[in-house]
Protein backbone atom coordinates (compact mmCIF):
# COMPACT_ATOMS: atom_id res chain seq x y z
CA UNK A 1 0.00 0.00 0.00
CA UNK A 2 1.33 3.44 -0.92
CA UNK A 3 1.84 5.93 1.90
CA UNK A 4 0.23 9.35 1.53
CA UNK A 5 0.08 11.81 4.41
CA UNK A 6 -1.33 14.91 2.68
CA UNK A 7 -4.31 15.38 0.41
CA UNK A 8 -6.49 18.25 -0.78
CA UNK A 9 -10.23 17.61 -1.09
CA UNK A 10 -13.42 19.52 -1.88
CA UNK A 11 -16.39 19.04 0.44
CA UNK A 12 -19.97 20.33 0.18
CA UNK A 13 -22.94 19.69 2.41
CA UNK A 14 -26.37 19.14 0.89
CA UNK A 15 -28.77 21.90 -0.08
CA UNK A 16 -32.13 21.97 1.64
CA UNK A 17 -35.15 20.92 -0.41
CA UNK A 18 -37.63 23.62 -1.53
CA UNK A 19 -41.07 23.89 -0.01
CA UNK A 20 -44.09 23.02 -2.15
CA UNK A 21 -47.01 25.15 -3.35
CA UNK A 22 -50.11 22.98 -3.44
CA UNK A 23 -53.88 23.22 -2.82
CA UNK A 24 -56.41 20.58 -1.89
CA UNK A 25 -58.75 19.59 -4.68
CA UNK A 26 -60.84 16.77 -3.25
CA UNK A 27 -64.33 15.73 -4.28
CA UNK A 28 -67.10 16.18 -1.74
CA UNK A 29 -64.94 18.51 0.38
CA UNK A 30 -66.50 21.96 0.37
CA UNK A 31 -63.45 24.01 1.20
CA UNK A 32 -59.95 23.35 -0.10
CA UNK A 33 -56.83 25.09 1.08
CA UNK A 34 -53.05 25.10 0.92
CA UNK A 35 -51.36 21.81 1.69
CA UNK A 36 -47.79 22.23 0.40
CA UNK A 37 -45.24 20.51 2.64
CA UNK A 38 -41.79 21.66 3.73
CA UNK A 39 -38.55 20.60 2.07
CA UNK A 40 -36.09 18.26 3.75
CA UNK A 41 -32.77 19.26 5.29
CA UNK A 42 -29.58 18.69 3.28
CA UNK A 43 -27.07 16.07 4.35
CA UNK A 44 -24.15 16.95 6.65
CA UNK A 45 -20.45 16.32 6.01
CA UNK A 46 -19.07 14.22 8.89
CA UNK A 47 -15.47 13.21 9.52
CA UNK A 48 -14.88 9.98 11.42
CA UNK A 49 -11.55 8.61 12.66
CA UNK A 50 -11.33 4.86 12.21
CA UNK A 51 -8.75 2.35 13.34
CA UNK A 52 -6.91 0.25 10.80
CA UNK A 53 -6.04 3.07 8.39
CA UNK A 54 -2.56 4.61 8.29
CA UNK A 55 -2.53 6.42 4.95
CA UNK A 56 -4.60 8.95 2.98
CA UNK A 57 -4.07 7.14 -0.31
CA UNK A 58 -7.84 6.81 -0.89
CA UNK A 59 -8.09 10.58 -1.26
CA UNK A 60 -5.70 10.60 -4.21
CA UNK A 61 -8.40 9.03 -6.39
CA UNK A 62 -11.52 10.51 -4.79
CA UNK A 63 -11.22 14.22 -4.09
CA UNK A 64 -14.78 15.59 -4.28
CA UNK A 65 -17.32 14.80 -1.57
CA UNK A 66 -20.89 16.11 -1.88
CA UNK A 67 -23.67 15.22 0.54
CA UNK A 68 -27.15 14.60 -0.96
CA UNK A 69 -29.65 17.45 -1.00
CA UNK A 70 -32.97 17.35 0.81
CA UNK A 71 -36.09 16.21 -1.04
CA UNK A 72 -38.63 18.89 -1.97
CA UNK A 73 -41.97 19.04 -0.21
CA UNK A 74 -45.17 17.89 -1.88
CA UNK A 75 -48.93 18.14 -1.60
CA UNK A 76 -51.10 16.68 1.14
CA UNK A 77 -48.79 18.29 3.72
CA UNK A 78 -46.01 15.85 2.94
CA UNK A 79 -42.57 17.04 4.02
CA UNK A 80 -39.51 16.07 1.99
CA UNK A 81 -37.02 13.55 3.32
CA UNK A 82 -33.72 14.81 4.71
CA UNK A 83 -30.58 14.16 2.69
CA UNK A 84 -28.37 11.37 3.99
CA UNK A 85 -25.28 12.50 5.88
CA UNK A 86 -21.97 11.83 4.14
CA UNK A 87 -19.39 10.24 6.47
CA UNK A 88 -15.75 10.61 5.40
CA UNK A 89 -13.56 8.04 7.14
CA UNK A 90 -9.97 9.05 7.85
CA UNK A 91 -7.07 7.51 9.81
CA UNK A 92 -6.64 8.32 13.48
CA UNK A 93 -4.30 11.31 13.76
CA UNK A 94 -5.71 13.18 10.75
CA UNK A 95 -5.90 16.96 10.89
CA UNK A 96 -8.25 19.08 8.77
CA UNK A 97 -6.30 22.14 7.61
CA UNK A 98 -7.57 25.38 6.09
CA UNK A 99 -6.82 25.70 2.39
CA UNK A 100 -6.21 29.44 2.72
CA UNK A 101 -2.95 29.30 4.67
CA UNK A 102 -2.38 25.53 5.04
CA UNK A 103 -1.55 26.16 8.70
CA UNK A 104 -4.82 26.73 10.58
CA UNK A 105 -6.03 23.47 12.11
CA UNK A 106 -9.81 23.29 11.83
CA UNK A 107 -10.21 19.80 13.28
CA UNK A 108 -7.89 17.25 14.88
CA UNK A 109 -9.04 13.62 15.08
CA UNK A 110 -6.90 11.85 17.66
CA UNK A 111 -9.10 8.99 18.90
CA UNK A 112 -10.59 6.00 17.12
CA UNK A 113 -14.35 6.42 16.78
CA UNK A 114 -14.21 10.20 17.06
CA UNK A 115 -16.98 11.61 14.87
CA UNK A 116 -17.46 15.31 14.16
CA UNK A 117 -20.00 17.12 11.98
CA UNK A 118 -17.83 19.48 9.96
CA UNK A 119 -20.30 21.07 7.51
CA UNK A 120 -24.03 21.34 8.18
CA UNK A 121 -26.59 20.78 5.46
CA UNK A 122 -28.95 23.58 4.45
CA UNK A 123 -32.38 23.77 6.03
CA UNK A 124 -35.41 22.83 3.96
CA UNK A 125 -37.72 25.57 2.67
CA UNK A 126 -41.23 26.17 3.98
CA UNK A 127 -44.22 25.03 1.95
CA UNK A 128 -47.25 27.25 1.39
CA UNK A 129 -49.26 25.41 4.05
CA UNK A 130 -47.09 27.00 6.72
CA UNK A 131 -48.03 30.50 5.50
CA UNK A 132 -51.79 29.99 5.96
CA UNK A 133 -53.43 32.45 8.31
CA UNK A 134 -56.97 33.64 8.97
CA UNK A 135 -56.43 36.52 6.57
CA UNK A 136 -54.19 34.76 4.06
CA UNK A 137 -56.14 31.64 3.24
CA UNK A 138 -54.61 30.88 -0.15
CA UNK A 139 -50.90 31.70 0.13
CA UNK A 140 -48.78 31.01 -2.90
CA UNK A 141 -45.39 31.85 -1.41
CA UNK A 142 -42.84 29.22 -0.44
CA UNK A 143 -39.16 29.10 0.41
CA UNK A 144 -36.35 27.52 -1.57
CA UNK A 145 -34.03 25.36 0.48
CA UNK A 146 -30.96 26.93 2.05
CA UNK A 147 -27.66 26.38 0.29
CA UNK A 148 -25.20 23.97 1.87
CA UNK A 149 -21.68 24.86 2.95
CA UNK A 150 -18.68 24.17 0.74
CA UNK A 151 -14.93 24.54 0.98
CA UNK A 152 -11.57 23.11 0.03
CA UNK A 153 -9.53 21.63 2.88
CA UNK A 154 -6.24 19.81 3.29
CA UNK A 155 -6.01 16.53 5.14
CA UNK A 156 -2.73 16.06 6.98
CA UNK A 157 -1.93 12.80 8.72
CA UNK A 158 0.25 12.69 11.82
CA UNK A 159 0.82 9.12 12.87
CA UNK A 160 0.13 8.35 16.52
CA UNK A 161 3.16 6.72 18.13
CA UNK A 162 4.60 6.61 21.63
CA UNK A 163 8.24 6.67 20.55
CA UNK A 164 9.92 8.29 17.54
CA UNK A 165 13.15 7.13 15.89
CA UNK A 166 15.42 9.79 14.34
CA UNK A 167 18.93 9.92 12.96
CA UNK A 168 21.05 10.50 9.88
CA UNK A 169 20.63 8.26 6.82
CA UNK A 170 22.28 4.84 7.27
CA UNK A 171 22.24 5.14 11.08
CA UNK A 172 20.59 1.71 11.20
CA UNK A 173 17.04 2.78 12.00
CA UNK A 174 15.42 0.18 9.74
CA UNK A 175 17.53 -2.62 11.21
CA UNK A 176 16.68 -1.33 14.68
CA UNK A 177 12.90 -1.38 14.14
CA UNK A 178 13.11 -4.79 12.44
CA UNK A 179 14.98 -6.16 15.46
CA UNK A 180 12.41 -5.19 18.09
CA UNK A 181 9.16 -5.34 16.09
CA UNK A 182 7.58 -7.45 13.34
CA UNK A 183 8.02 -4.64 10.83
CA UNK A 184 9.72 -5.59 7.56
CA UNK A 185 11.41 -2.29 6.80
CA UNK A 186 13.72 -2.14 3.81
CA UNK A 187 17.43 -2.34 4.68
CA UNK A 188 20.21 -1.33 2.28
CA UNK A 189 23.79 -0.08 2.25
CA UNK A 190 22.86 3.26 0.70
CA UNK A 191 21.26 6.44 1.99
CA UNK A 192 17.50 6.95 2.21
CA UNK A 193 16.42 3.32 2.06
CA UNK A 194 13.47 4.50 4.16
CA UNK A 195 11.27 6.79 2.05
CA UNK A 196 8.15 6.80 4.20
CA UNK A 197 7.39 6.46 7.93
CA UNK A 198 7.21 2.96 9.38
CA UNK A 199 5.20 1.89 12.41
CA UNK A 200 5.91 -1.08 14.64
CA UNK A 201 4.62 -2.43 17.96
CA UNK A 202 7.29 -3.15 20.57
CA UNK A 203 6.63 -5.69 23.34
CA UNK A 204 8.99 -5.40 26.29
CA UNK A 205 8.61 -6.22 30.01
CA UNK A 206 4.92 -7.07 29.58
CA UNK A 207 4.38 -3.65 28.02
CA UNK A 208 3.49 -2.56 24.50
CA UNK A 209 4.19 0.71 22.75
CA UNK A 210 4.19 1.98 19.16
CA UNK A 211 7.49 2.99 17.54
CA UNK A 212 7.64 5.28 14.48
CA UNK A 213 10.65 5.30 12.15
CA UNK A 214 10.96 8.26 9.77
CA UNK A 215 13.35 8.86 6.85
CA UNK A 216 16.82 10.07 7.78
CA UNK A 217 17.62 13.74 8.32
CA UNK A 218 20.60 15.55 6.82
CA UNK A 219 22.02 19.03 7.34
CA UNK A 220 19.62 21.54 5.81
CA UNK A 221 16.57 19.26 6.00
CA UNK A 222 14.54 22.16 7.41
CA UNK A 223 15.28 24.02 4.15
CA UNK A 224 14.31 21.05 1.97
CA UNK A 225 17.61 19.20 1.65
CA UNK A 226 17.28 15.45 1.07
CA UNK A 227 13.72 14.33 1.77
CA UNK A 228 13.43 17.43 3.94
CA UNK A 229 11.60 17.64 7.25
CA UNK A 230 8.04 16.93 6.00
CA UNK A 231 7.90 13.62 7.87
CA UNK A 232 8.88 15.14 11.23
CA UNK A 233 5.20 15.86 11.81
CA UNK A 234 4.68 12.14 12.38
CA UNK A 235 6.70 12.23 15.60
CA UNK A 236 5.21 15.44 17.02
CA UNK A 237 2.87 13.41 19.24
CA UNK A 238 5.57 11.03 20.55
CA UNK A 239 6.42 11.03 24.24
CA UNK A 240 10.12 10.37 23.74
CA UNK A 241 12.57 10.25 20.83
CA UNK A 242 15.37 7.78 20.23
CA UNK A 243 18.30 9.39 18.39
CA UNK A 244 20.27 6.67 16.64
CA UNK A 245 23.93 7.44 15.84
CA UNK A 246 26.15 5.27 13.63
CA UNK A 247 29.43 4.50 15.39
CA UNK A 248 31.00 3.98 11.96
CA UNK A 249 30.12 7.52 10.87
CA UNK A 250 32.77 10.13 10.29
CA UNK A 251 32.01 11.99 13.52
CA UNK A 252 29.28 10.84 15.97
CA UNK A 253 29.39 14.19 17.79
CA UNK A 254 28.71 16.03 14.52
CA UNK A 255 25.86 13.62 13.76
CA UNK A 256 24.38 14.50 17.15
CA UNK A 257 24.51 18.24 16.43
CA UNK A 258 23.06 17.93 12.90
CA UNK A 259 19.91 16.18 14.05
CA UNK A 260 19.54 18.42 17.11
CA UNK A 261 19.75 21.53 14.91
CA UNK A 262 17.16 20.18 12.47
CA UNK A 263 14.72 19.36 15.28
CA UNK A 264 15.17 22.86 16.66
CA UNK A 265 14.70 24.42 13.21
CA UNK A 266 11.47 22.44 12.70
CA UNK A 267 10.06 23.60 16.04
CA UNK A 268 6.54 22.54 17.13
CA UNK A 269 8.02 21.30 20.41
CA UNK A 270 10.25 18.59 18.93
CA UNK A 271 13.40 20.15 20.35
CA UNK A 272 11.82 20.04 23.83
CA UNK A 273 10.94 16.34 23.80
CA UNK A 274 13.11 14.00 25.88
CA UNK A 275 15.67 12.16 23.76
CA UNK A 276 17.59 8.95 24.32
CA UNK A 277 20.96 8.76 22.51
CA UNK A 278 21.73 5.30 21.15
CA UNK A 279 25.21 4.57 19.72
CA UNK A 280 24.48 1.91 17.12
CA UNK A 281 26.52 -0.83 15.40
CA UNK A 282 28.85 -1.47 18.33
CA UNK A 283 29.24 -5.04 17.09
CA UNK A 284 31.47 -3.74 14.27
CA UNK A 285 34.15 -2.08 16.45
CA UNK A 286 36.17 -2.90 19.56
CA UNK A 287 35.21 -1.92 23.10
CA UNK A 288 37.88 0.78 23.39
CA UNK A 289 36.47 2.67 20.41
CA UNK A 290 32.98 2.49 21.92
CA UNK A 291 34.25 4.06 25.16
CA UNK A 292 36.04 6.81 23.22
CA UNK A 293 32.94 7.76 21.25
CA UNK A 294 30.79 7.74 24.38
CA UNK A 295 33.17 10.28 25.93
CA UNK A 296 33.00 12.43 22.79
CA UNK A 297 29.21 12.39 22.80
CA UNK A 298 29.07 13.35 26.47
CA UNK A 299 31.49 16.19 25.78
CA UNK A 300 29.16 17.28 22.97
CA UNK A 301 26.24 17.57 25.41
CA UNK A 302 24.69 14.09 25.53
CA UNK A 303 23.87 13.05 29.10
CA UNK A 304 23.19 9.33 28.80
CA UNK A 305 24.35 7.15 25.91
CA UNK A 306 23.13 3.63 25.24
CA UNK A 307 25.56 1.50 23.21
CA UNK A 308 23.54 -0.97 21.15
CA UNK A 309 23.64 -3.22 18.11
CA UNK A 310 20.53 -3.21 15.97
CA UNK A 311 21.76 -6.28 14.10
CA UNK A 312 22.45 -8.51 17.12
CA UNK A 313 20.13 -6.97 19.71
CA UNK A 314 22.97 -6.23 22.14
CA UNK A 315 22.15 -3.44 24.60
CA UNK A 316 18.48 -3.28 23.53
CA UNK A 317 17.05 -4.21 26.93
CA UNK A 318 18.69 -1.26 28.68
CA UNK A 319 17.47 1.15 26.02
CA UNK A 320 13.90 -0.16 26.04
CA UNK A 321 13.86 -0.06 29.84
CA UNK A 322 14.69 3.64 29.59
CA UNK A 323 11.91 4.15 27.02
CA UNK A 324 9.30 2.58 29.31
CA UNK A 325 10.10 5.13 32.02
CA UNK A 326 8.66 7.84 29.79
CA UNK A 327 5.41 5.99 29.06
CA UNK A 328 2.26 6.11 31.20
CA UNK A 329 2.06 3.56 33.97
CA UNK A 330 0.40 0.32 32.89
CA UNK A 331 -3.06 -0.37 34.23
CA UNK A 332 -2.96 -3.48 36.42
CA UNK A 333 -6.12 -5.20 37.59
CA UNK A 334 -5.56 -6.49 41.09
CA UNK A 335 -7.04 -9.84 42.08
CA UNK A 336 -7.33 -11.46 45.46
CA UNK A 337 -4.44 -13.75 46.24
CA UNK A 338 -4.79 -17.15 44.56
CA UNK A 339 -7.91 -16.21 42.57
CA UNK A 340 -8.30 -16.09 38.80
CA UNK A 341 -10.92 -14.71 36.48
CA UNK A 342 -13.45 -17.18 35.15
CA UNK A 343 -12.24 -18.76 31.90
CA UNK A 344 -8.62 -17.69 32.45
CA UNK A 345 -6.49 -20.85 32.25
CA UNK A 346 -3.19 -19.03 32.57
CA UNK A 347 -1.29 -19.36 35.87
CA UNK A 348 -1.87 -16.43 38.18
CA UNK A 349 0.76 -13.69 38.07
CA UNK A 350 0.96 -10.37 39.90
CA UNK A 351 1.82 -8.66 36.58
Amino acid sequence: MHFLDQAKIYIRSGQGGPGAVSFRREKYIEYGGPDGGNGGKGGDIIFEAVAGLNTLIDFRYTQHFKAPRGVHGSGKDRNGAAGKDLVIKVPVGTQIISDEDRETVLLDLTEAGQRVTFLHGGLGGRGNASYKTSTNRAPRQHQPGEMGEEMYVWLRLKLLADVGLVGLPNAGKSTFINQITNTKAKVGDYAFTTLKPQLGVVRHRNREFVLADIPGLIAGAADGAGIGDRFLGHIERCRVLIHLIDINGTDPAEALHIVEEELEAYGNGLDEKPRLIALNKIDTVDAELVKMFIKELKAAGAKKIYPISGATGKGMDALLDAVIEYLPAATVTERPSGEQEEGDDRPWSPI
